[in-house]
């Protein structure tokens, strides 16, 4: 049967189906369809089919087929109305239930439509290859976005004479607390976040100092040389368990550059432009690092022409020129997201919880009584789909202070 949510926090309970309202026990209904998932859906979330991941993240308006665009249009210019009542009224969204700020009669206008556009996206959409995926990652993704981060801006007073820091702050005063990520917003399937939530993609390291544990520690798990080490694994080589950029040193250059210049060098070789690859004069490192990473060999099992297809059931549309950088930033991406689905799985008995994620890293708020738990947890972070990836793991008692540590 096909359903909507009426709100998607945990303790928000309420489902529109079959033309009716239910506040009781919705879970015991025939739930199978919706258009996204919503927390309270818990263990059932696998066995429902959400339309929104059907569509490729579209938005309701984007999915909605041309004989509702009219009657899509009145709803939504009522929801978009409501929403700015709320937000003039600083009613937060966050921390009230929707269906208790709207008149019942918008509630089963605007959840009938959403019911239809769900409809519509089922006929004319087959189920994603990776679509399991994308189910489990939407239901850390939205356990993570009703996390009430721990802001402390009082540690900006030392810094208040700075212009950038008070525009900061007072921007940081107008910002909701919460992390709300777009599992569309990239090609490659790199997260995003969505508007008017905390922008921590683009938390400026300067003032990380804000951002403090709601336990007792945030550790940040990263792999070392990640886009690297994955393209490895691509090209069928074995995983070194030291630095790669050390290793790269010893084993491509001979031994006779710095670190940065030898990370300069290969990422220019990787991604540059021709003349940036020239600069490799070297006969003897350029075919090294050939028969080393073989980028055209992956290309090669990666690109059909039009697409890149990788190991993670993802595919998409690029030229040649794409093709390299596409495959390896989309494999590295669902290798750390598929281990964020994990590593919340493990968390989920404890009083730790995954806090959030930044591209190529995990951060866990980590409380004191788990801390015995933090050599699985490095051990399952570093056990990829791809082989075993050499860890680095900071912690610090807030975002700006994380220092490396060795386990």
């Amino acid at each position: 049967m096909i359903f909507q949510t009426l709100d998607n926090k945990n303790d928000c309970y309420g489902v529109f189906c079959d033309g009716e309202l239910y506040f009781d026990s919705p879970e015991e209904l025939p739930l199978t369809r919706t258009w996204s998932y919503s927390s309270f859906l818990g263990d059932k979330a696998q066995e429902i089919d959400y339309a929104n991941l059907f569509c490729g993240g579209k938005t309701l308006t984007e999915a909605c087929p041309e004989p509702l665009r009219d009657d899509w249009s009145v709803v939504s210019k009522k929801l978009k109305a409501y929403i700015r009542s709320f937000c003039l009224a600083r009613v937060s969204l966050d921390e009230n239930c929707f269906f208790d700020l709207v008149p019942k009669q918008f509630l089963l206008d605007y959840c009938s439509m959403r019911n239809r556009i769900s409809e519509h996206v089922f006929k004319t959409h087959e189920k994603p290859e990776n679509y399991e995926f994308l189910v489990d990652l939407s239901v850390v993704l939205e356990k993570i976005s009703q996390q009430r981060l721990n802001l402390d801006l009082s540690t900006l007073r030392p810094k208040l004479h700075q212009s950038k820091t008070r525009r900061f702050k007072k921007k940081m005063a107008n910002t909701p607390p919460y992390i709300k990520y777009n599992v569309f917003g990239t090609k490659t399937g790199r997260l995003t976040t969505k508007k008017d939530t905390f922008p921590i993609l683009t938390f400026d390291k300067e003032h990380r100092s804000i951002l403090k544990p709601s336990n007792d520690w945030l550790v940040e798990l990263d792999y070392n040389a990640a886009e690297l080490r994955t393209m490895l694994a691509l090209s069928g080589g074995d995983q070194p368990q030291v630095d790669i950029h050390e290793w790269n040193i010893k084993n491509i250059f001979g031994g006779n550059i710095s670190r940065d210049e030898a990370k300069t060098r290969i990422f220019a070789w990787l991604y540059g432009s021709e003349k940036e690859k020239n600069n490799l004069s070297n006969t003897d490192v350029q075919k090294i690092l050939s028969e080393t990473y073989r980028k055209k060999e992956i290309v090669r099992q990666h690109w059909t022409g039009l697409h890149v297809r990788t190991r993670f059931g993802r595919t998409i549309p690029c030229d040649n020129h794409h093709a390299l950088s596409y495959v390896i930033q989309s494999s590295c991406v669902d290798l750390v997201l598929r281990r964020l689905i994990r590593l919340d799985r493990i968390l989920a008995p404890t009083a730790s919880r995954v806090a959030f994620t930044l591209h190529d890293s995990i951060i866990i708020d980590l409380c004191d009584s788990d801390r015995h738990l933090l050599p699985r947890i490095i051990e399952e972070f570093s056990q990829t789909e791809l082989g075993q990836f050499k860890v680095n793991i900071s912690a610090g008692k807030n975002f700006g202070e994380m220092k490396e540590i060795k386990l």
